[in-house]
């Protein structure tokens, strides 16, 4: 897989269902903006349950050289803008987006992306994980935003849908 750069919520979302190690095994490069890791060291010093993303040995920290604007940026939280800005300055890579609004942006500036879920059906289809609905139901314990239509078409690309 391309170089990934990711978003806080995907970062959260693996660590809190103990499956951070699949983002080096599915891509050798994994980018998180500096501005992304931010976020999690307030979350961390706030007593969340975040992950210390610059002590892991294969993740690189990067800040965009520049920021163009984006549409409806207003409405971006500053990690989504960073993974944007980072991504356009990547080509080739891929933006680790759970925002709707986010996934818009990137779509419109062409930018190729996934979400956690996507990593999820990646790191299936690897061998790297042996099913998804056990994570789906970990990832709703947490209070992952999951619609019941979403659940059932992550399902049926996984192969697992009853």
């Amino acid at each position: 897989m391309p170089e990934l750069i990711c978003d806080t919520s995907a970062l959260i979302a693996l660590h809190q269902v103990g499956l951070l190690h699949i983002l080096p095994a599915l891509s050798q490069i994994v980018v998180v903006p500096g501005e992304v890791e931010q976020e999690l060291a307030t979350g961390r010093s706030e007593g969340h349950d975040v992950c210390d993303v610059a002590s892991l040995p294969w993740v690189a920290i990067r800040t965009p050289t520049a920021r163009p604007a984006l549409p409806d940026a207003k409405q971006l939280g500053a990690g989504e803008s960073n993974v944007l800005w980072v991504a356009l300055e990547t080509p080739g890579s891929v933006a680790v987006l759970d925002d709707a609004l986010a996934r818009r942006v990137a779509a419109q500036l062409a930018i190729a992306f996934t979400g956690t879920l996507g990593l999820l059906l990646d790191a299936k289809r690897r061998g790297l994980i042996p099913a998804v609905a056990p994570v789906l139901l970990e990832l709703d314990r947490h209070d992952f935003r999951l619609s019941p239509r979403i659940c059932e078409a992550v399902l049926k690309a996984a192969g697992e849908s009853p």
